[in-house]
Formats: C-alpha cells, structure tokens, sequence
C-alpha cells in the first residue's frame, strides 16, 4: 500500500528540514559522498591493475619469477579492491545498512511504513 499524500507531505517537509538544519548530514544520508568515493576506489584501482600488469609482463619478460608473481598478486588485490567499489560504497556492510545508504531519503522512511502496510493487509 503506498503512502498516502499526507504521509508523502510530511516527510518531504521532514526532509527539507533536515537539510537546512543539517546540509553535511543530508549529504551523507543520500550517499553522495559514499558514491565519489567508491568511484575513486574503482579508479584507482583499474590504475592499479594495469600497473599490476606492467609488473606481470616485466616479470615474464625478464624472467624473473618473484616480479611475475608480485605482478599477479597487484593485479589480484586492484580488482578486489575495484569490484567491491562497482558493486557499491556498502558492498561490505549488512542488507540493512545498504538501504539505509541506498535511494533517496524520501524512499528510505517511505519503504519501512510500505513493508508494515504489506504485512498488515
């Protein structure tokens, strides 16, 4: 069952409050900050990666097992570190903690009263 107007009225004007009160807050509710960051992550380590791979060939280039194998473990490390940064800036915390990070707020206090209408009915 969706919210009703007065429901959607409320906690707009909730919403706007706390973003005048509370910008950086706000900010950080919606997951901006969360997303560049992730973002960066996931840039630098594709940066990582290819070097990881410079290393690699150099290693296999030159013969020299220890380097080949540095190399590989660089290449593996960035691409962790890269496919937990695509997945999300939460990709490591509970399914609770991801929605909380997830949407817009509006979204976030509307679903919870959305699930309890659900269950009611």
């Amino acid at each position: 069952m969706p919210l009703s107007e007065e429901e959607l009225r409320a906690l707009e004007q909730m919403e706007r409050a706390l973003v005048q009160e509370d910008p950086k807050l706000a900010s950080t509710l919606r997951g901006t900050n969360l997303r560049r960051a992730a973002r960066r992550r996931a840039i630098l380590a594709g940066i990582c990666f290819v070097a990881g791979l410079g290393v690699l060939m150099a290693g296999a280039i030159g013969r020299i097992t220890l380097v080949g194998i540095l190399g590989f473990v660089i290449m593996l490390a960035a691409a962790t570190v890269g496919l937990a940064a695509m997945r999300g800036p939460s990709a490591g915390h509970s399914p609770a903690v991801r929605h909380q990070q997830a949407g817009s707020m509006l979204d976030r206090f509307g679903s919870p009263w959305r699930r309890r209408h659900d269950d009611e009915a």
